[in-house]
């Protein structure tokens, strides 16, 4: 009994001193520690456990081995290189991928790689504000040219009317990017998106005609790489339109795959000494091209004579070139999806000018790709982008007016459940669009160029911009397919693809920018250790491998705890219904961060072509930076109580986004010997234990509610960046508006006429006649009678559709001006004809 007893103490002591040491390496991995404590810790472990001593030898030696550098380096990190190159482990990159890489910064992406992101930082980001001179030229310039611009007519006659054209040049709508000192703007990137998502709400060929000139093209590449020639002589004529301006990058064979450009251009000396280009191209879907007076052309720098000193295939070059100048060829037309604006393709035949038209001069030839690719990295995150997020507002703000304006078996549609999910969805995305564009914009104006997270910025707002326009055309039905000036969605539904193809197509930015860019871009060491085995460096790798493994240890303790507890034991910088969100997105960071070491390390180089998982791991990162995005718009607005539906809503979408995201990577990533685990019962622990499930139907209702009542909430989601006009007997948007606050305002009335009628003091009537005996029957008073009345003569008018005679609808008949409505029943509110 003694002797088992002396068994049991002595199991207990074991079982207590392992329980002590799992918990104690635990916490160090969680905690990231560095390898000197791993090493202590390891050596107390072996001690307390009373391990033999040349154990404890071996232990040691290995120990100083590691935690001595440049022994560790030369011993261990050099041999660790050599296998990792003949093993294919390491990435290779071409020189076109390493110009994009180096492209502008990284930014908060690399706090959500991290694994264990900093979210009062994050939360400290700048959240701009419009200047005073910026407000005005919004209350003025923007909202005239919004007035003076019929969208109507702009796609019946299939342009711009002169007038507009003159006050676009007259206001320098074309020179918002342009410094001050040059004659434009001088516009933050704030106001910039501003203006284009107050015109995207108003008129798509307007907005596209102002939004080119304002992105990718001569104005944005002179004012950060033009000689100050070429600065002084183009800058003010583009400001004021003296000079259209284009852009040609995109050819027949080169889409997506820019770096692949067949344009060219061949260097070589004149007879009066001086050096010339002799340039030939081919390119199409130039914006603004067959009107353009000067045009920018990236093309491929040929120099047989090696006169620059650069070899003779110099690489990717940006020149500006007259569009008079003989062999340029511009004129025609694409016709993309039926939008009325400039889209078109060019021809340059053996053009021939300066080497000084090259921007910045020749000391920029064959830097064109870096040049190009610093540019994206901004652009793609304003004029997009803010398109959408006004094309939205839009949406959320017509389809919720219909839903409360169109009644059916007597109840407005917006009381169909069937009804609310998509309306519930579409101001959601309104809601977390405003937050992604304006989160986006404050590193923008802080001078940071993120090109992952503008990437992001750009799909994921078309993207959502696409689902929103269907949903809205399922509320509208009839109505949203009917053309005509009372129809402000079917511009939306026509032009939103347009997006979802430009500044880099959504398939590609999704599968190889995102996460392909980002994987290296923003992981801590990854870019680090490609870099140095590129260059053989072995004390650079040590440095990025062994800070790696340090890395893949703590966020794969990190992501195991936080998933066994569903992110509690994590911080949360902030208290209130908001904490649970910071912390389920440390656990997805974590468990981001550790899947994407697993991917890298399993499939190395291979992964560039594993589109499927990448676009996966892309949608996780979007999707935390989108959340991100929606918990600092919450802080901005001031926390409103109110507000919190829209943030629920927001975050539980956002959520589960990653949640199908990881569900997908567990199911189909590939880790020799370890599929089996992956695919199976991580699988199923991921689908068990899911960080979100789909909308709560109590969530999608009431926001469904909240964005169909008159409210400044409703205003602040869905007209914050749009343009609201305010003739009633002109306007659509105005018109369905005003029909909508009369109905809200007449709720009360027709409550207590159905209530009437259940008690039997009114037969079961319908409209005037209901209206006409309710009052003689003293259930409503004459106010009350007047109101609803003039509610239900608005509700009826706001439902109707255009039609038109067979000679205007195969537009032999000339149109007037103003907007002509044509309705299959005579409007009961006059219209301005």
């Amino acid at each position: 009994m003694d002797l088992l007893n002396q068994f049991n103490g002595l199991l207990n002591t074991y079982t207590y001193s392992s329980l002590i040491t799992i918990i104690a390496f635990i916490v160090i991995g969680y905690m990231g520690a560095p390898l000197i404590i791993w090493s202590v810790a390891g050596l107390a472990a072996l001690v307390g456990f009373s391990a033999p001593t040349n154990i404890i030898l071996i232990y040691l030696a290995a120990a100083v081995l590691f935690n001595i550098k440049p022994l560790r380096a030369q011993i261990v990190s050099r041999f660790v290189l050599k296998l990792m190159n003949k093993m294919g482990l390491l990435p290779k990159i071409s020189e076109t991928e390493r110009v994009a890489l180096d492209a502008g910064v990284v930014w908060v992406e690399k706090d959500l790689f991290s694994g264990k992101p900093d979210f009062k930082k994050l939360m400290q980001e700048s959240y701009p504000n419009l200047t005073p001179e910026e407000k005005a030229f919004m209350d003025g310039p923007l909202n005239n040219l919004c007035e003076m611009t019929d969208d109507w007519q702009v796609w019946k006659q299939r342009e711009l009317p002169e007038k507009v054209w003159n006050f676009i040049k007259k206001e320098k709508f074309f020179g918002m990017i342009i410094p001050k000192e040059y004659g434009g703007l001088g516009f933050s990137a704030l106001a910039h998106s501003h203006v284009i998502s107050v015109l995207a709400s108003r008129c798509a060929p307007l907005t596209i005609t102002v939004m080119v000139p304002n992105s990718l093209g001569p104005a944005e590449l002179l004012i950060h790489y033009g000689t100050d020639e070429q600065k002084d002589y183009y800058l003010p004529r583009l400001a004021t339109g003296e000079e259209i301006p284009c852009f040609g990058l995109t050819e027949p064979q080169a889409g997506s795959d820019a770096g692949s450009i067949k344009a060219d251009g061949v260097l070589f000396k004149g007879a009066d000494g001086k050096l010339y280009m002799r340039m030939n191209w081919n390119k199409r879907w130039i914006t603004l091209a067959s009107i353009s007076t000067v045009m920018g052309i990236a093309f491929r720098l040929r120099d047989p004579e090696n006169l620059l000193g650069k070899g003779e295939d110099v690489g990717i070059t940006c020149a500006l070139i007259p569009t008079n100048t003989q062999g340029v060829i511009v004129g025609q037309r694409h016709d993309p999806m039926g939008v009325p604006f400039y889209n078109c393709p060019t021809q340059g035949k053996d053009v021939v000018v300066p080497a000084d038209y090259i921007i910045g001069g020749v000391k920029n030839a064959g830097h064109g790709w870096q040049m190009l690719m610093e540019s994206l990295a901004a652009g793609r995150g304003i004029s997009l982008p803010a398109q959408i997020t006004g094309g939205v507002q839009l949406c959320a703000r017509v389809a919720s007016a219909h839903a409360v304006n169109r009644q059916q078996f007597g109840v407005s549609i917006g009381k169909f459940e069937g009804i609310e999910q998509p309306l519930a969805r579409i101001a959601g995305w309104a809601y977390m669009l405003e937050a992604l564009r304006k989160y986006t914009i404050g590193a923008l104006d802080k001078g940071i160029k993120p090109p992952v997270i503008t990437a992001m910025t750009k799909y994921n707002s078309t993207e959502i911009g696409r689902k929103a326009v269907n949903d809205t055309m399922d509320i509208m039905a009839g109505a949203g397919i009917s053309r005509g000036p009372r129809n402000l969605i079917y511009q939306a539904y026509s032009t939103v693809p347009i997006g979802i193809t430009v500044e880099g197509a959504n398939i590609l930015t999704r599968t190889l920018i995102i996460f392909g860019q980002g994987a290296l871009r923003a992981h801590p060491f990854a870019y680090q250790e490609v870099i140095a085995a590129e260059k053989n460096d072995v004390k650079a790798f040590d440095v990025a491998f062994w800070g790696h493994i340090g890395h893949v240890v703590r966020n794969l303790t990190r992501a195991v705890c936080l998933s066994l507890t569903r992110g509690r034991i994590t911080f949360s910088p902030f208290g209130g219904s908001t904490a649970k969100y910071y912390r389920r997105l440390s656990w997805m960071s974590a468990t981001f961060a550790i899947m994407s070491d697993i991917a890298m390390a399993s499939l190395g180089g291979a992964l560039k072509q594993k589109e499927k998982i990448t676009g996966r791991f892309a949608d996780v990162l979007s999707w935390m930076y989108i959340s991100t995005a929606i918990l600092r718009r919450f802080i901005a607005d001031g926390s409103k109580k109110e507000d919190l539906p829209f943030v629920h809503y927001s975050m539980n979408y956002a959520l589960f986004e990653i949640q199908k995201a990881f569900d997908g990577i567990f199911r189909n990533l590939k880790v020799p010997g370890l599929s089996w685990l992956f695919n199976g019962p991580l699988s199923w622990w991921s689908n068990f234990n899911a960080v979100a499930g789909e909308d709560n139907d109590s969530h999608s209702k009431k926001i469904a509610q909240l964005i169909m009542t008159d409210s400044e909430q409703r205003d602040r989601i869905s007209a914050c960046t749009i343009y609201m006009p305010t003739d009633i007997h002109k306007e659509q948007l105005a018109r369905v508006d005003h029909a909508f606050k009369l109905v809200k305002k007449s709720e009360a009335i027709d409550k207590k006429m159905r209530t009437a009628i259940r008690a039997g003091q009114l037969e079961k009537l319908k409209g005037a006649k209901l209206i006409e005996a309710a009052f003689s029957k003293g259930v409503i008073t004459s106010d009350e009678k007047n109101l609803i009345s003039e509610a239900q003569k608005w509700r009826d008018d706001a439902i109707q559709v255009d039609d038109f005679s067979q000679e205007e609808f195969l537009g032999h008949k000339p149109t007037t001006d103003s907007p002509q409505i044509h309705n299959s029943k005579q409007s009961s509110v006059k219209i301005a004809q």
